[in-house]
């Protein structure tokens, strides 16, 4: 049989081109779905790290797969998903066949049931982003992170799983945006720069 491990890379790349869903409801430019994944990845490790639980490995393969399957299943919002259903399984189940990765279906699988302390940190990590990406378009000036500001708040007090992630959010909502970059810049870092 033959492998399809570079149409998968291709694929995989193809991530870059899907929008998330909740685009059509922001009305501005929002994060590619491989973007979202990367910062995914990220913030389930800081989970798992401050929680002291979970096995990485299993987190970092999670995160990276959570979102795969809509590379043929589509991101579909909130609103969306009243009224249609995905096939995410059969998606994921004919992405991942004839590939060197075919046994991250089983870790896809066990994400989408949420029983496991591994799956739980990367559906908050999954919540998180958006938080974190609705505090950078706050920055921007966009009025529409202030009109999500209850929901997100049910999200974080209903739907986020642990502790540390209930944190974060918190963390989120008072956090400066420009602080990393205004810390790292060269003024403060190099004293005779400009001289």
């Amino acid at each position: 049989m033959k492998s399809r491990d570079l149409e998968f890379l291709f694929e995989v790349g193809s991530l870059r081109n899907i929008p998330r869903a909740w685009i059509q409801h922001l009305g501005v430019s929002v994060a590619s779905n491989l973007e979202h994944t990367m910062r995914v990845v990220f913030l389930a490790l800081l989970i798992a790290r401050r929680e002291k639980k979970g096995d990485e490995n299993t987190i970092i393969k999670m995160a990276l797969v959570h979102d795969l399957a809509e590379t043929r299943a589509a991101d579909m919002a909130y609103v969306h998903k009243v009224y249609t259903k995905s096939d995410e399984a059969r998606a994921a189940r004919d992405l991942f066949a004839s590939t060197s990765f075919a046994d991250l279906e089983k870790t896809l699988e066990k994400y989408e049931k949420r029983d496991s302390i591994e799956a739980k940190i990367v559906k908050d990590a999954d919540n998180l982003d958006i938080d974190i990406e609705l505090k950078e378009y706050e920055e921007q000036g966009h009025k529409l992170p202030a009109k999500w500001a209850p929901m997100r708040k049910f999200v974080r007090d209903k739907k986020l799983y642990t502790k540390t992630a209930k944190k974060l959010w918190d963390e989120v909502q008072k956090s400066n945006v420009a602080q990393w970059h205004m810390d790292a810049n060269k003024w403060k870092k190099m004293p005779n720069a400009g001289k």
